[in-house]
């Protein structure tokens, strides 16, 4: 999954960087305000990691500009300010969660994999593959598929909506590092390893030129 980070200590965003990469995900990180605001406003997320005190852009404002796009994405509000009058504010301009500082990071990973949870299934079906949102894990029947995390990343973003189509600039900043995207080329190398790993999975890639790419279950051959 791809998250975004926004905090001002450099310690802690740096921490939440590594742990993030640790469990699987691409943590793209920043420390004011005006970066997170314009990256929501340009780039695909699965979660957002929101600090209060930003600089230039402080993280309620963020978030309130964030819910005026009518964005769905969770967002998880951590923050010293631990008086419920600030917990229930947070809440109110539209977070799914808010920690209060200092946190232990195993709950963090909890509650990271908490509200990537939710709104999907806890299992996706297309053809005859499986894929868990619990652990990220893809299996055909009863095996399962060793997958890559660059593959896993691709393979995430497909299953989020069977039959839809994913830009290539979509995949490409799933497979970039801190939110540096990678190359189109490589995206389609990616795919193609995909496409051979699921071979037995009743399953399709597909190639819409000039959109992106979909998964769909694979047509019968008359």
């Amino acid at each position: 999954m791809r998250i975004l980070v926004a905090e001002d200590d450099p310690t802690l965003r740096k921490g939440l960087f590594q742990v993030l990469g640790e469990i699987g995900h691409t943590a793209v990180t920043v420390a004011d305000g005006d970066h997170a605001d314009l990256l929501l406003a340009t780039e695909p997320f699965d979660l957002v990691v929101l600090d209060l005190g930003l600089p230039r852009m402080d993280g309620l404002t963020v978030l309130e500009r964030l819910r005026r796009r009518r964005l769905a994405v969770p967002v998880l509000i951590l923050s010293a300010r631990d008086q419920i009058r600030d917990k229930v504010r947070g809440l109110d301009f539209g977070a799914d969660d808010y920690m209060t500082k200092p946190f232990d990071l195993t709950e963090f990973e909890a509650r990271v994999r908490a509200l990537l949870r939710r709104g999907h299934a806890n299992v996706v079906r297309v053809g005859l593959l499986d894929w868990s949102w619990e652990t990220r894990e893809a299996t055909v029947g009863n095996c399962r598929v060793t997958l890559s995390r660059h593959e896993v990343g691709l393979l995430e973003a497909l299953v989020q909506s069977p039959g839809r189509i994913v830009s290539k600039e979509t995949l490409s900043l799933r497979l970039g590092e801190d939110g540096a995207p990678s190359t189109s080329n490589l995206v389609e190398v990616y795919v193609h390893r995909l496409r051979r790993k699921l071979a037995s999975a009743q399953v399709e890639i597909r190639t819409i030129r000039g959109l992106g790419y979909r998964i769909e279950e694979a047509r019968e051959v008359a």
